[in-house]
């Protein structure tokens, strides 16, 4: 299987953390919180912690307190589609296929639910033969681009299915919770709306050639409690706990390894490193446990630095942004992880 285009989109309005600090400390709901978590706001708000801005699906930032199921369930339904369709385009438009030329459609989110899912949605945006064939793949929260680009694999491996477009769209901001939990407070900090987008082939179309050489994951239901989304009120909820970086770490190197082995590549062979932007401290972890410098990681925290963590299509964010940086061909790892605790991995192998 070949990646033969990738294709990013963000809502249009971007705000700095500073003016969703000058917002919130304002807003009569910042009273509401204890002492602790109104300092906790603001350190992270206002202190170094990789994020210098966001793109949010939001026409002003007083809209992130109207928290109701059926506020965020419309603005999901609103930019979910919108954003997934525009990330599918300019992929689409980057490999020179035409939508007809599509066999089958996957999409990740964990931000939203519709039904339809959100194939329906976007292949009709994009107009995509009837035939299609659409998986909504739910749940797998930040990891889910791999699993999803895996199921690409199978399916162009399989004969049936020689083009496939994969989409990842999160709308974090139609999955924000506030109370005075201290993962709650830092996930609102966090995390921003985006999609993106990969057309994979069975064959190179004469562009860069990259190739899926080999992918890997790892599950551990035992860690699930540090890192998931839980219901409560009607809404979602996510539970982000301290340790979430040292486990993204630990359980990365444990897919590099084992996936390493079974292609019979070294760690020397590595040239580029293309890691979800889980945040700053998850950033701060990989490089300690891969022995990495920023310089290696330095996609990463440029899409962290303007994007925040937007969940699953991040990964796909880096991608691009070491591809358009001309990164040094061979093999590249590509990681993601997230709720489960689950962990991805893949070589890529560019020319």
């Amino acid at each position: 299987m070949f990646i033969i285009g990738t294709g990013t989109a963000t809502p249009r309005n971007r705000y700095s953390q500073q003016e969703c600090w000058a917002t919130l400390k304002e807003a009569p709901r910042f009273r509401e919180f204890n002492p602790r978590s109104r300092a906790i706001l603001k350190k992270v708000l206002t202190g170094d912690n990789g994020i210098v801005t966001r793109h949010l699906a939001l026409e002003n930032l007083n809209q992130v307190f109207a928290i109701t199921p059926d506020v965020l369930q419309a603005r999901f339904l609103e930019n979910a589609p919108a954003l997934a369709a525009r990330a599918a385009e300019r992929a689409l438009a980057s490999a020179k296929i035409t939508p007809p030329e599509i066999a089958a459609l996957l999409i990740s989110t964990c931000t939203g639910y519709l039904c339809p899912g959100l194939t329906s949605y976007v292949s009709e945006r994009l107009g995509l033969r009837p035939d299609v064939l659409g998986l909504d793949l739910v749940g797998q929260g930040c990891g889910a681009a791999l699993p999803n680009l895996q199921t690409a694999s199978a399916l162009i491996d399989s004969g049936r299915y020689p083009c496939v477009l994969s989409v990842c769209v999160e709308v974090c901001s139609a999955a924000f919770y506030l109370d005075d939990d201290v993962g709650v407070l830092i996930s609102a900090c966090l995390f921003g709306d985006g999609a993106g987008a990969a057309v994979l082939a069975a064959k190179a179309n004469g562009g860069r050639r990259v190739r899926w050489k080999g992918g890997g994951s790892l599950l551990k239901p035992d860690d699930r409690e540090h890192l998931r989304m839980e219901q409560k009120n009607g809404m979602l909820r996510n539970i982000l706990k301290p340790e979430v970086p040292a486990l993204a770490a630990k359980h990365c190197e444990t897919v590099f390894a084992d996936t390493l082995a079974r292609n019979g590549v070294t760690r020397p062979q590595i040239k580029s490193w293309i890691f979800h932007t889980g945040g700053r401290d998850v950033l701060l972890a990989l490089r300690e446990k891969f022995q990495l410098s920023s310089h290696d990681l330095r996609w990463s925290e440029a899409v962290l630095r303007e994007h925040g963590n937007m969940s699953s299509p991040s990964v796909l964010f880096v991608l691009q942004a070491a591809l358009a940086d001309h990164a040094p061909g061979g093999c590249w790892w590509m990681a993601s992880f997230g709720a489960g605790f689950s962990s991805y991995g893949a070589l890529l192998e560019v020319e």
